[in-house]
C-alpha cells in the first residue's frame, strides 16, 4: 500500500504542478511569517523583523528544490527537462541524428524480423488447444517418423501415456467439383485426428472414429477454410456437394475454421480425407502392409501428469512387442517425441540451426551497431567538453548529466526502434503472403505478434543504455578546471581508450559477418554447380499421376508407354525418358532393405543396405543425362515376363557386393525375398536432399515396377516456352483430363536450392549491413582523430613532414584498429565454422576464396572509410590553421 500511495502522490505532483507549487510557496511564507511575528513581539519593527526570520530561515530556494525534490516532483521534471533538451540538441544536428537512427533501425529491423520468423516456426506452438502437450512419435535411430498404418493402430491402442493417437499422411489427388479439374494437397487422416487435435468445424461436420468401417469405407471431405473460401467461394451450400476425386465420388461434409492450418507449420493443405480410403487417392493397396511404412506422421497428447521421457518408455515397450511379434517386419523398433510442427527432428534441426546462427548474426549487428554509436557518442561527448564543464562548475551534479546523455541515447533508440520495428512488420506480413513454391502450399506464418512487438521495444531500450553508457567514464573522470582552461574532455594520444576498444570490437563483429556473406555465398556457388547424378539443363519435366485420370494396371503401363512414344515426336527433342520419382525434385521417399544374395533370414537387421528405389523406362539415363559406367541399361523386353533386374549406383555396388568391378551380373534379394539380377551400374547422385551423403540407389523396369507416379524427361535444345506449348497441345491431344505439370528441370531445382539461396540472401544482406556500420565506424575514429590534431598536424607540415608521415600520424590508429579488428573476426569465423556449415551447405570459412575476400574487403572498407579525413588532413594549410589556432 505504501507503494502504491507513494505512486499516486508522484502521479499528482506531476498533473497537479501549479497547485503543488502554490501549496509549497504558501508553506515556506508562513514558517517566515510566523517567526517574523515572534520577532515583532521581541520589540523589533515589523519590516527589520521579516528580514531577520529570512536571514534566520536560509535560503528560500534550496527549501523549495529540496521539498519538491522529497515530494517526487524534481524526477519527473527533470527528465521532462532533459527530453525537451535532448531533442533540441538532436535538431541542431540532424546528420548526427539521422545516422544513429538509421543504423538502429537496420539493426534492429533486422532483429525483429529475424525473431519473427524465428517465434513463427519455433517458439509459437500449432494453432491447436493444449498445443503445449502434443507430441509426434519419431524413430530413435533416426529423423523420421514414417509409420506402417498397422504399427499405427498397435502404437494407439497398446499406449497408455498418450490421450489418443492420430495419423495423418500428405499428398496430391485430382479433384473434379464439376468444372475445371485440378490437382489439389491433401492430408489423409485417421478418423480421430481433429478429435485427438480438439477441432471444431467452421461449417458442418468433421470425421469420427465411427466414420470408418474398413477400407475405402469413409469417402468424405472436410475442406480447409482457404480452399473453400478461394475455390467454393465461401459456398455454405457446398456442404453435402458429392465431387470426384480419382474418379471417385467424395461428399464434402465440412469446413475446417480459419485458423487451422493441419499440423505442419508452413503446409497448408486444401483438404481432408480419411486415411482408411487410402487406396482411392493414392492407388495402392498399403493398409495391410506392415513392412511399407507410408504414414508420414503420428501424433497425440500427454496424458495428464505424464512426462515425455514416460510416454518414451511406454511405446518402447511396444517397441519390444512389435520386434517379437513380426521380426521380418519390425526389427530394432524405438521410439522418441518430438515436436510435430516441424516434422520433428528431421526439419526442426536443421531449421533451429539456422535460425540460431541467424538470430546470433543479427545480435551481432546490433552490438556493431552499439558500438559504431558509442564511438559516436562519446566522440559527442568530447566535443561537448567545455558545455560539461561549466555545468558541472555551476553545481550541477554528474549524474544530473549521465541523466542527460541517457535520455538523448534512449530518446535515439526509440526513434530507430520505432523506425525498424515498423520496417520489420511490413516485412514480415509481406512474409506472410509470401508463396515460395506455386506448385506447393507452403507459407510462413510470420504475421508479427506481441512477442515481436516486445522484443523490438526491449532491444530499443538496451541499446539505448549499452552506448548510451560509453561516455559514462568520460563523464565521471571529468576536471572542470582542466576543461575550461584545455577546452579538451579527452585527447587523442597513444594510450588505449574507450573508443578504440569498442571500435575494434565493431570491426571484429562486422567481420564476422563480411565472413559469413562470403561464406553464403560460395556455398550457393557450390550448390548451383554440385554434381546431381543427372544434367538439368534442356532438360524439360513433365508431372503427372495416372491414377488421378483413373488409369490402372496395364490400361496405365499402355498410357505411359503411348506418353513417351507421342512426345518423342515433337520436333526438337532427343530423348524422353519416365522415372516414378524424379531425385531432388520430388523429394519423396521410396526405398527398399537391400540383402545380399547368400542371406536366408531377411529380417531387417540382417539387410546390407537401405536403398533408394526408382522406376524407369529404357531411356530415362539418356534423357536425364546419367552416366552408364558399366553393363546395359534398362530396356523394353525387361517387362513383367522377364527375369527380374536393376542398374544401380556405385554406393549399392560398394555396399551390397564390396567392389563396383565385380557387381554387374550379381543378385541381391528385397525384403519379399525376389532375387534381381544386376545388369548395369550408373554414377553416384543426390535423390532426396543436397546434404545427403552418397545414397545407395536401384532403377528398376517401369514394366516390372509399375507406378502410377509419372515423371516425364524431355531433352531438347528447343526454346522452352515453345516446347512447353507443344507438349501441353500433345497431351491434351492424348487426354484432355490428365492433369500435368510442365515446367524445366532446373527451375524445379528450384524447390532444392532454396535454402541455400534464403541463406545466401539473408547472410549477404546481413554482411552488407556489417560493411555499412564498419565503414561509418571507421570514418567516425578516422574524422575525429584528424579534427582532434589538426593543430598537430599543421605543426608537423611546417616543419617539413612528408604525406606519408602526416597521413601515418593522422590515421595510423584507425588502421592498426581495421587490422586487429579484422583479424579477429576473420578468426572467430574460422572458429564458428561448425555454426556456418549448420547454415549453409558445402560452406566452410576455411575456403582460400573466403580468407583471401574477406582480407580485400574489410582494406576495401577502409580505404573508403578513411578517404574523406585523408584529405582533409592532407589539405591542411598550417599557416591558416596556426593562425586560427
Amino acid at each position: 500500500m505504501k507503494l502504491l500511495d507513494a505512486l499516486r502522490f508522484r502521479v499528482a505532483t506531476l498533473f497537479r504542478r501549479s497547485q503543488m507549487n502554490a501549496e509549497l510557496e504558501e508553506e515556506l511564507r508562513s514558517h517566515i511569517q510566523h517567526r517574523a511575528d515572534d520577532l515583532e513581539r521581541s520589540g523589533l519593527l515589523r519590516a527589520e523583523a521579516e528580514r531577520r526570520a529570512r536571514i534566520e530561515f536560509g535560503g528560500v530556494l534550496r527549501y523549495r528544490e529540496e521539498s519538491r525534490e522529497a515530494a517526487g516532483g524534481t524526477f519527473i521534471e527533470s527528465l521532462l527537462q532533459d527530453l525537451r533538451f535532448a531533442l533540441r540538441l538532436l535538431r541542431k544536428s540532424p546528420g548526427f541524428t539521422a545516422v544513429a537512427v538509421v543504423t538502429l533501425a537496420m539493426a534492429i529491423g533486422a532483429n525483429a524480423v529475424v525473431f519473427g520468423v524465428l517465434n513463427a516456426l519455433i517458439l509459437h506452438p500449432l494453432n491447436v488447444p493444449d498445443a503445449e502437450s502434443l507430441y509426434a512419435i519419431q524413430h530413435g535411430n533416426e529423423a523420421s517418423s514414417y509409420q506402417s498404418y498397422l504399427d499405427y493402430l498397435d502404437l494407439r491402442d497398446r499406449n497408455h501415456t498418450l490421450d489418443g493417437l492420430a495419423a495423418c499422411n500428405g499428398g496430391q489427388a485430382g479433384l473434379d467439383a464439376g468444372e475445371n479439374p485440378s490437382r489439389a494437397w491433401l492430408y489423409e487422416v485417421s478418423g480421430n485426428y481433429f478429435d485427438v487435435l480438439g477441432i471444431q468445424p467452421y461449417l458442418g461436420r468433421v470425421f469420427h472414429p465411427s466414420d470408418e468401417h474398413g477400407a475405402n469405407s469413409a469417402p468424405y471431405i472436410v475442406l480447409s477454410y482457404g480452399y473453400w473460401h478461394t475455390r467454393f467461394q465461401d459456398d455454405r451450400g457446398v456442404v453435402g456437394r458429392t465431387v470426384q476425386l480419382n474418379k471417385h465420388p467424395f461428399t464434402i461434409v465440412g469446413v475446417t475454421p480459419p485458423e487451422f492450418h493441419g499440423t505442419l507449420v508452413f503446409f497448408y493443405p486444401d483438404f481432408f480425407v480419411p486415411i482408411v480410403n487410402q487406396e482411392q487417392v493414392d492407388g495402392e493397396k498399403l493398409l495391410d502392409v506392415r513392412g511399407k511404412r507410408w504414414v508420414f506422421m503420428t501424433m497425440g497428447h500427454l496424458k495428464a501428469g505424464v512426462t515425455p521421457a514416460q510416454a518414451v518408455a511406454d511405446l518402447n515397450s511396444i517397441g519390444s512387442y512389435l520386434e517379437k511379434t513380426y521380426p521380418k517386419d519390425d526389427d530394432q523398433r524405438s521410439f522418441t517425441l518430438a515436436r510435430p510442427g516441424l516434422y520433428g527432428d528431421y526439419l526442426g534441426r536443421p531449421v533451429r540451426a539456422f535460425m540460431t546462427g541467424l538470430m546470433l548474426l543479427a545480435g551481432l549487428i546490433l552490438l556493431a551497431a552499439c558500438a559504431n554509436l558509442g564511438s559516436l557518442f562519446s566522440a559527442r561527448a568530447a566535443d561537448r567538453s567545455r558545455e560539461v564543464a561549466l555545468r558541472l562548475a555551476l553545481g550541477a551534479s554528474r549524474s544530473r548529466i549521465l541523466g542527460q546523455l541517457f535520455t538523448e541515447a534512449v530518446l535515439l533508440s526509440l526513434a530507430g526502434g520505432t523506425a525498424g520495428l515498423l520496417g520489420g512488420v511490413v516485412l514480415l506480413r509481406s512474409l506472410s503472403v509470401w508463396q515460395p513454391f506455386s506448385r506447393f502450399p507452403i507459407h510462413l506464418p510470420a504475421n508479427p505478434d506481441a512477442n515481436v512487438y516486445a522484443v523490438a521495444l526491449l532491444l530499443a531500450l538496451a541499446s539505448g543504455f549499452l552506448f548510451g553508457a560509453v561516455p559514462v567514464r568520460q563523464v565521471l573522470r571529468t576536471d572542470p578546471y582542466e576543461i575550461v582552461k584545455s577546452g579538451l574532455l579527452g585527447r587523442v594520444g597513444r594510450r588505449i581508450t574507450v573508443r578504440d576498444l569498442v571500435l575494434g570490437v565493431q570491426i571484429a563483429i562486422c567481420a564476422v559477418l563480411v565472413t559469413s556473406s562470403m561464406v553464403a555465398v560460395r556455398g550457393l556457388r557450390r550448390s548451383l554447380h554440385s554434381h546431381f547424378g543427372f544434367e538439368p539443363r534442356n532438360v524439360m519435366l513433365v508431372d503427372t499421376d495416372l491414377h488421378m485420370a483413373g488409369y490402372s494396371g496395364d490400361e496405365m503401363r499402355g498410357m505411359q508407354r503411348h506418353m513417351i512414344d507421342v512426345l518423342e515426336t515433337i520436333p526438337g527433342v532427343t530423348s524422353v525418358g519416365l522415372i516414378n520419382t524424379m531425385p531432388l525434385v520430388s523429394r519423396g521417399y521410396s526405398g527398399s532393405l537391400i540383402f545380399t544374395d547368400e542371406t536366408a533370414d531377411l529380417r531387417p537387421s540382417n539387410a546390407a543396405a537401405d536403398s533408394f528405389m526408382f522406376s524407369i523406362s529404357p531411356e530415362y539415363f539418356h534423357a536425364a543425362g546419367t552416366a552408364l559406367l558399366s553393363g546395359r541399361t534398362i530396356i523394353w523386353h525387361d517387362d513383367k515376363n522377364a527375369p527380374p533386374v536393376a542398374v544401380i549406383n556405385q554406393k549399392f555396388a560398394s555396399k551390397v557386393f564390396g567392389s563396383v568391378t565385380n557387381a554387374v551380373g550379381r543378385y541381391f534379394k528385397q525384403r519379399d525375398g525376389t532375387r534381381i539380377q544386376v545388369v548395369g551400374i550408373v554414377e553416384d547422385g543426390k535423390y532426396q536432399t543436397l546434404t545427403e551423403d552418397q545414397q545407395p540407389a536401384m532403377f528398376l523396369p517401369l514394366l516390372q515396377s509399375p507406378s502410377s507416379q509419372t515423371y516425364l524427361a524431355l531433352r531438347s535444345d528447343r526454346d522452352p516456352g515453345q516446347l512447353i506449348a507443344a507438349i501441353r497441345s500433345t497431351l491434351r491431344d492424348l487426354d484432355a483430363g490428365l492433369p500435368v505439370y510442365i515446367e524445366p528441370c532446373d527451375k524445379q531445382l528450384d524447390n532444392v536450392l532454396f535454402p541455400s539461396r534464403v541463406a545466401a540472401m539473408a547472410l549477404g544482406v546481413l554482411g552488407m549491413m556489417g560493411a555499412m556500420l564498419s565503414v561509418t565506424g571507421i570514418f567516425g575514429m578516422a574524422a575525429y582523430s584528424v579534427s582532434k590534431r589538426l593543430k598537430e598536424l599543421g605543426i608537423r607540415m611546417a616543419l617539413g613532414a612528408q604525406r606519408k608521415e602526416v597521413l601515418q600520424a593522422a590515421l595510423g590508429r584507425p588502421f592498426k584498429l581495421l587490422a586487429f579488428g579484422s583479424a579477429a573476426g576473420l578468426l572467430l569465423g574460422i572458429l564458428a565454422s561448425r555454426v556456418l556449415a549448420f547454415i549453409v551447405y558445402q560452406a566452410t570459412p576455411r575456403d582460400p576464396l573466403v580468407l583471401a575476400g574477406v582480407v580485400l574487403a574489410m582494406a576495401l572498407l577502409g580505404l573508403l572509410a578513411t578517404w574523406i579525413p585523408a584529405q582533409r588532413a592532407l589539405s591542411v594549410d598550417p599557416m591558416v590553421l596556426l593562425r586560427e589556432q
